[in-house]
């Protein structure tokens, strides 16, 4: 798996999710449960991995609707 985006905005994760699930492509949230450590706070990032096969085409999806990824 690669990662395709970190976020501390949860908004931006759920509608990258979106996104991808609405192209196909299967993805996985993680660093979730940092917000029961950090005290919800928002200052550990999330990150949305995809399978290797799928990087390209995410990445893509993405930037076609105006998320700006680190290259």
């Amino acid at each position: 798996m690669k990662q395709l985006l970190r976020s501390n905005d949860p908004t931006a994760i759920a509608f990258a999710q979106a996104l991808l699930q609405g192209e196909g492509i299967d993805c996985f949230e993680m660093d979730v449960n940092m917000s029961m450590l950090e005290g919800s706070i928002g200052i550990f990032p999330r990150r949305l991995m995809v399978a290797d096969s799928d990087y390209d085409a995410a990445r893509e999806t993405l930037r076609d609707n105006g998320f700006s990824l680190e290259d």
